[in-house]
């Protein structure tokens, strides 16, 4: 009996043993573009709860705070035959990458958590394809927002701006109290990432005519000379070193007082809060003056890629994304929101909290849109067509009305 029981006992410590080397042995490689430091802090929170699972993380990180150089990345591994375990995703890209039949299927995890009962449809356009579950949504930015230097903003009176005039005084008030006003980085997606916000903020139906329709009367319209007119103003508040730098660098600028507000999406506000700031005390955050009500979103997604091994690992790194617990862990530091309706606001900060509340009422009155600029309005090639224009104009090579043309020749072009 007590060589039976020594036999047994091993029996049992090499099931053990077999089990761990199994779950140590899962892995993820994940190809994706958050390396500045907000972004760097928020990743570690899904890296941990990962390998708390047994789940080592091999990094990726390719820079570039559009995702540009990420897919570029990704189309040569795939290329090569070796494509990553998991990629970070927007828009668009998602659903090209899916036409071409080399993504993985999710419907294990999310039939058995219920996916389809929590993620707004909106999202799921991009997390779907054939009705199948493709990608795991971890957040919803909202790009039209304005992040304000307090200091900055009591010296320029102290008021917040609700519209367009009055973002114009407190830009002015910036500028005589000797601050670089609007703190930018001159890089294509940041041109079209401001010029979403002032097209929003025009009219939310003239967004998704313009923007999402492509509909030609709006890209031609009056209202589309307005909009590059305004951005023609807005270059005139920016310092004359913006171009090449990061978004992240021009979110310090606003952070160590150099500048006065930036207008970016809410990745920003991981920045501010990395720096040890604190929403109404140190920054203030407000949407563009005029699309209060309105939101324009992109969701960074995990898509998974159809490799031979590793499914299980895939799976396992899926049900963890999208984990009300580290939804909310996540986005808590991320400075984004949850991707589940169902995930509360209680540990998130006034800026948060407002984010979620503006999601929500956008959701329930239809003017909810994916933003042009991140690859949720429209299909690559016509964003960056877009983008040619947009940028084009801001760096003074088109006056407005060549811009409204140029656009429209563009987006038709592109077609």
């Amino acid at each position: 009996m007590k060589l039976a029981n020594i036999l047994k006992s091993i029996a049992i410590a090499t099931a053990l043993a077999l089990f761990a080397g199994a779950a140590s042995a899962q892995k993820v490689e994940v190809l994706h573009w958050w390396t500045s430091g907000g972004e760097a802090a928020a990743l570690s929170v899904l890296k941990k709860d990962l390998e708390g699972k047994g789940v080592s993380w091999a990094d990726m990180p390719v820079a570039g705070g559009g995702g540009e150089a990420a897919m570029t990345a990704l189309r040569a591994r795939v290329t090569a035959g070796n494509a990553p375990t998991a990629v970070q995703m927007l828009g668009f890209d998602i659903k090209d990458w899916a036409a071409q039949g080399v993504l993985g299927n999710l419907n294990t995890v999310a039939n058995k958590e219920g996916w389809d009962a929590v993620i707004p449809k909106a999202l799921q356009f991009f997390s779907k394809h054939e009705g199948n579950w493709i990608a795991a949504p971890v957040n919803v930015h909202s790009t039209n927002w304005v992040w304000i230097n307090k200091k900055a903003l009591d010296a320029a009176g102290g008021k917040a701006p609700a519209t367009w005039d009055e973002l114009l005084a407190m830009l002015d008030a910036m500028k005589a109290n000797g601050i670089i006003p609007l703190g930018h980085g001159g890089q294509a997606w940041q041109e079209a990432t401001i010029f979403d916000a002032v097209v929003l903020s025009l009219g939310h139906d003239f967004y998704k005519a313009s923007m999402m329709d492509l509909n030609p009367e709006a890209l031609k319209s009056g209202k589309m000379k307005e909009a590059f007119d305004r951005m023609a103003k807005l270059r005139s508040y920016v310092d004359d070193n913006f171009s090449g730098r990061d978004w992240n660098l021009a979110s310090a600028m606003v952070i160590e007082g150099k500048a006065g507000m930036q207008m970016m999406g809410d990745w920003a506000k991981g920045e501010f809060l990395k720096a040890g700031q604190k929403p109404g005390m140190d920054f203030v955050c407000i949407r563009f003056p005029g699309t209060q009500g309105s939101v324009t979103f992109n969701s960074d997604q995990f898509v998974m890629f159809d490799i031979k091994e590793g499914g299980d690992a895939q799976l396992a790194m899926a049900a963890s994304v999208m984990d009300p617990k580290f939804q909310s862990a996540f986005n808590v530091v991320k400075g984004s929101v949850p991707a589940r309706t169902d995930v509360a606001d209680t540990d998130f900060d006034d800026c948060g909290k407002k984010g979620m509340a503006d999601l929500a009422e956008a959701g329930k009155n239809g003017s909810l849109f994916g933003s042009m600029a991140h690859g949720h309005a429209v299909p690559a090639a016509i964003k960056n067509a877009i983008y040619d224009v947009v940028t084009a104009h801001f760096n003074g090579e088109y006056d407005s009305a060549t811009a409204v043309d140029e656009l429209a020749n563009a987006i038709d072009a592109a077609k």
